[in-house]
């Protein structure tokens, strides 16, 4: 990977998502139009852009877009389908109850049927709920590695919707209806959540405050036994906020099984049957504050993350699954300062340092910067993403043209 190419040049942003950019041949990359990574409730339009010919098509478009939303963003490519999912504000969005946490859920994209919508999770907030929806917010989706299940990041919009958690949706046994009432979706997925998050966890213990931006462990291709990690916000015996990682063994069928974890109104959704937690790490000060994702070997046997060392710089850190063990393997003179993404064979890590992309090697823990940006050049944003075949890099930095600066896309190849 020597070279760079600009990908795009049209007059609107070009951002990509931490994950999944590059559909399953490696032909196209998907986006949507922001210019500001925070600004997801005012932008309207999902795009995907040709690797060779440089082509852009707009797939997906909402009606009645204003700066209070409905909104699209953070989009990924199902791993085998041409299929996308990505954020979408809820329909009825306005001044008063405008784009937010709590007032999203996860819409997909046939290509062979583009600017059709189609829910994933669906939204149920009238009581009695039916078991297998959300009432909040779902955000940051990520396809399992066969693209069967999907996970998410949730914020309930009526019981504690400060207390963020992660859930996951699966293929249902049996269609799921909801009534049509305002702030109800009909979606394809089951969904549920797979951490229970209190506002105040006891110091000490592996009680969480917070569950986030998690991973699929390894890369089971028929999810007979899927497994996610998440960062989960602990407090130390001191009282001072650790974040840690947790893994969870899921169960499909008995998540589909227990209805009762819906709960009732005024009640949080609940962990189902079929989810079985721990913690991983149990280290001194925990990952990095900068926010990222964590990432996970093929084989599932260590996960990545980043974490400070003594002199604040982030560095890569690495835990065994089987032993807990968090220790940084990387030993840099600077602070990466992007989240990472691991290539498809588990041998090397990218990311943001410098206004520059680096690649760390895995087996000799040592780094090379693959661009050769300047002070003076334009900033890079995000985090670089690998292509499927692991041969590619693409990487969002700002253009400026006629006195505009837009997000585009380049790709290193």
């Amino acid at each position: 990977m020597q070279r760079i190419k600009t990908l795009t040049y049209s007059d609107k942003g070009h951002m990509l998502h931490h994950n999944g950019s590059f559909n399953a041949t490696d032909e196209w990359i998907v986006f949507d139009t922001r210019n500001d990574e925070t600004k997801i409730g005012e932008t309207g339009e999902i795009g995907i852009v040709n690797v060779m010919t440089k082509e852009e098509k707009i797939i997906y478009l909402t009606t009645d877009q204003t700066v209070y939303g409905p909104g699209v963003g953070a989009v990924s490519f199902h791993p085998s389908e041409n299929r996308v999912i990505f954020i979408h504000g809820l329909l009825d969005a306005h001044k008063g109850m405008p784009y937010g946490m709590t007032r999203r859920f996860g819409m997909m994209v046939d290509l062979s049927s583009p600017l059709k919508g189609i829910p994933a999770d669906s939204r149920d907030v009238t009581s009695p709920y039916q078991a297998g929806t959300l009432r909040g917010g779902s955000h940051s989706h990520c396809w399992s590695p066969n693209g069967k299940m999907i996970s998410f990041t949730y914020n309930d919009e009526f019981v504690s919707p400060e207390l963020r958690t992660v859930g996951v949706m699966v293929q249902p046994d049996k269609e799921i209806f909801v009534d049509s009432a305002a702030g109800n979706i009909q979606g394809k997925y089951y969904s549920c959540i797979i951490a229970d998050v209190i506002a105040e966890p006891e110091h000490g213990s592996d009680q969480i405050s917070k569950a986030f931006d998690e991973c699929w462990l390894g890369n089971n291709g028929d999810d007979s036994n899927p497994s996610i990690v998440f960062q989960g916000t602990t407090k130390n015996k001191e009282g001072e906020d650790v974040v840690e990682i947790f893994l969870v063994d899921i169960d499909p069928q008995k998540i589909l099984q227990d209805k009762e974890a819906i709960g009732n109104e005024g009640e949080k959704i609940r962990v189902p049957k079929g989810i079985f937690s721990k913690r991983l790490s149990h280290s001194e000060k925990g990952l990095s504050d900068l926010r990222h994702w964590l990432r996970s070997s093929p084989d599932g046997k260590f996960v990545y993350a980043l974490a400070k060392d003594k002199n604040g710089f982030n560095q890569i850190a690495r835990c065994e699954v089987q032993t807990g063990e968090l220790k940084n393997i990387s030993n840099l003179d600077f602070s990466i300062s992007s989240p990472i993404n691991i290539d498809p064979k588990g041998e090397k890590i990218t990311f943001i340092a410098n206004n520059n992309v680096y690649l760390f090697d895995l087996k000799s823990l040592k780094a090379d910067k693959i661009t050769d940006f300047g002070s003076d050049d334009l900033p890079l944003l995000g985090v670089p993403v690998f292509s499927r075949d692991g041969s590619k890099l693409a990487f969002n930095q700002f253009v400026e043209k006629d006195g505009r600066k837009n997000v585009q896309i380049k790709m290193i190849y």
